[in-house]
């Protein structure tokens, strides 16, 4: 896994000024390039863009995994287990609502994995996980 590549995100938010504190204060991602309408961040390694759109309407969607009610569309990173806690504590410590609080999903089956979903200011829906055997992530029952 050593060669992967950075992938480019770009999502919709309709509060530019809460997503950028969001993305900057809250996660803790290096700001980059930006106008008046969008934003670059350093999204461990990846460049995730945040653009302004009005707020739309739409209900969050969701799918059952592992007894949850998961959020579609999602997007977010694969931890190290001592970094998905230091996440998990500093997201608890600003109050972040979750929508999964944080637990291990799959006990003791093939890919199990520590997991936490939650909004940033917009609803854009993001989950962080980690694996206690990384080689597990894309598992076959």
């Amino acid at each position: 896994m050593s060669d992967l590549r950075p992938f480019h995100l770009a999502i919709p938010v309709h509060n530019l000024d809460a997503c950028r504190s969001f993305y900057r204060d809250v996660l803790g991602c290096r700001e980059g390039r930006s106008s008046d309408h969008w934003v670059d961040f350093d999204f461990y390694g990846h460049q995730l863009v945040i653009h302004y759109k009005e707020k739309s309407a739409e209900d969050l969607h969701t799918n059952a995994v592992d007894g949850k009610a998961v959020p579609v569309p999602h997007f977010g990173v694969v931890l190290t287990l001592e970094d998905f806690e230091a996440l998990s504590a500093r997201l608890q410590a600003e109050a972040i609502e979750f929508i999964i609080e944080p637990y291990v999903r799959f006990k003791g089956e093939p890919g199990e994995q520590a997991t936490m979903f939650f909004l940033d200011p917009a609803g854009n829906a993001l989950e962080f996980k980690a694996f206690k055997d990384l080689s597990q992530l894309f598992a076959i029952d």
